[in-house]
């Protein structure tokens, strides 16, 4: 079954204070368990003169969805499984977030630890940025002059992207499309050029990586 779902686009980080002790999120894109795992252990290198980095991490989506975390020496349930569930709540999939802390003094209690952690991943998921993963299609259209233009604007209108454009007696366009978006656009196609132009699918990704302009994607942080 083809699937799309929104996953990290590249790597942040944010920093919150709570009663001394810093907590410093940092969030990435884990296509794999094998690259959750890496991303753990770089930040974990980064960060060795902390007094906790606690991972968690979601590789799939959905039903097919591969979770973990871990209290990294906090009291258990305090530190991963907060963690882990605002990521659940995040609508996204294939993300992995390791929140490190800075003891600073005080202890925070159970309640503390919990909302403590649980905001540093809330801050983090507010300024990552987002991309789509998504079924593909890629086609190649061959057009008259005259249609360039037009074309141009109903690839851009369908949310599709020109890879590539050569210019002979016509020219040919590729062009990359979201596959459940595709048919609208070959309809569009068809009306515009009265039939004339086909658009030929000449290859397709299953998990094509697709980023999100800012500001396209909001979504709660709140977990569940």
């Amino acid at each position: 079954m083809e699937e799309r779902y929104t996953i990290p686009a590249r790597e942040a980080r944010a920093e919150i204070v709570v009663v001394n002790s810093r907590f410093v999120a940092t969030a990435a894109p884990a296509l794999t368990v094998e690259a959750a795992r890496a991303f753990i252990a770089r930040i974990r290198a980064e960060f060795g003169d902390a007094t906790h980095n606690v991972p968690a991490y979601l590789v799939g989506y959905g039903a097919s969805v591969i979770a973990h975390c871990s209290d990294d020496g906090e009291p258990a349930g305090t530190a991963g499984r907060p963690a882990l569930t605002i990521l659940r709540g995040s609508g996204l999939g294939d993300v992995a977030v390791v929140v490190t802390r800075y003891f600073g003094g005080t202890k925070l209690g159970t309640g503390g630890l919990v909302r403590a952690y649980s905001a540093a991943v809330r801050a983090v998921l507010e300024v990552l940025p987002r991309a789509v993963k998504a079924p593909t299609h890629t086609v190649l259209m061959a057009l008259p002059y005259r249609y360039l233009e037009p074309v141009r604007h109903l690839v851009d209108l369908h949310g599709g992207h020109i890879l590539g454009e050569e210019f002979a007696a016509d020219v040919t366009v590729t062009a990359r499309f979201d596959a459940a978006r595709l048919p609208h656009f070959q309809d569009d196609l068809q009306q515009l050029s009265s039939g004339g132009i086909e658009a030929v699918v000449i290859e397709s990704n299953p998990a094509a990586i697709l980023p999100l302009p800012p500001g396209a994607w909001r979504c709660s942080t709140d977990g569940g």
